[in-house]
């Protein structure tokens, strides 16, 4: 038998408020703080930490915009895990670097490319980049009762705008504010160092290549001030996620790229030590 559904509207999240509530992450939240110890005012006395994924950052060049992120994620001083991805693709030309509690964060990151993907299919055209950065804010707004008890999500967003044909790119505080910036931004715990090192490095009109190197020389002096920030594991062959957002789509750009890059960087500092 054919079930009518209630909601008639494009927007995924909705649908879900409507149908399905009991799947939305807020419905979720009482059982996902009691089991990390942080109910509300209760919970077992040392409660192990929440793994929080640390520095991510975006920056925007000639032909785009360019998003990293380091692959560590701790639980206080300890190692939680040292392969966590944190720069998403949410579609044709967007994306999401996630920095903040690990797991809303990625369900966060997942659920916003689902949402995207529900928009285009329903309205048979996807979201401007704008709307897609203010569906992000609204999702952050309802993450807010979770980010009071810890688990905060801090993206940033980032994508190729068709229409204006240049990359942008958005930061957010933790009640869905969100800001656009006109150069670049990072989060996190090693955030405040990498925006530094862009500082200094970042230039407009910037040839992807130099921006591959701003990038990646970032996360580098984030990781040397930042015990939260994981460096270039080269016996591990872990390197940092970088994506570059332009006019053709998104390209995921291979560690062995990121290798030679991280091993010029080292020369260049040496020579100048």
């Amino acid at each position: 038998m054919l079930v009518r559904s209630k909601y008639s509207g494009s927007s995924f999240s909705e649908l879900l408020e409507v149908e399905f509530p009991h799947l939305r992450f807020e419905s979720r939240l009482p059982q996902a703080l009691a089991s990390t110890g942080l109910a509300t005012g209760q919970g077992p006395a040392g409660a192990p930490p929440i793994p929080h994924g640390t520095t991510v950052l975006a920056l925007k060049y000639s032909g785009g915009v360019i998003a990293a992120g380091d692959r560590l994620a701790t639980e206080g001083y300890r190692v939680a895990s040292r392969d966590v991805q944190k720069v998403y693709t949410t579609d044709a030309h967007s994306l999401i670097a996630i920095a903040g509690a690990a797991g809303p964060c990625i369900e966060m990151a997942k659920l916003l490319r689902i949402e995207l993907e529900h928009y285009e299919k329903i309205e048979g055209d996807s979201l401007e980049l704008e709307g897609k950065a203010n569906k992000l804010s609204q999702m952050i707004r309802a993450n807010l009762p979770a980010a009071m008890q810890g688990l905060v999500v801090v993206p940033i967003f980032a994508g190729y705008d068709p229409r204006r044909r240049v990359g942008r790119l958005w930061k957010y505080d933790v009640t869905g504010g969100r800001y656009e910036e006109a150069e670049f931004e990072a989060t996190g715990s090693g955030g405040l160092y990498a925006r530094e090192s862009l500082k200094k490095s970042w230039r407009p009109g910037a040839s992807r290549e130099e921006a591959l190197r701003m990038a990646i020389g970032a996360l580098m002096d984030a990781a040397d001030e930042d015990r939260g920030t994981g460096g270039i594991d080269v016996q591990r062959g872990i390197y940092p996620t970088v994506s570059v957002c332009s006019a053709s789509g998104i390209e995921e750009v291979a560690p062995t790229e990121i290798a030679e890059i991280h091993r010029q960087l080292l020369d260049q500092r040496r020579g100048a030590a």
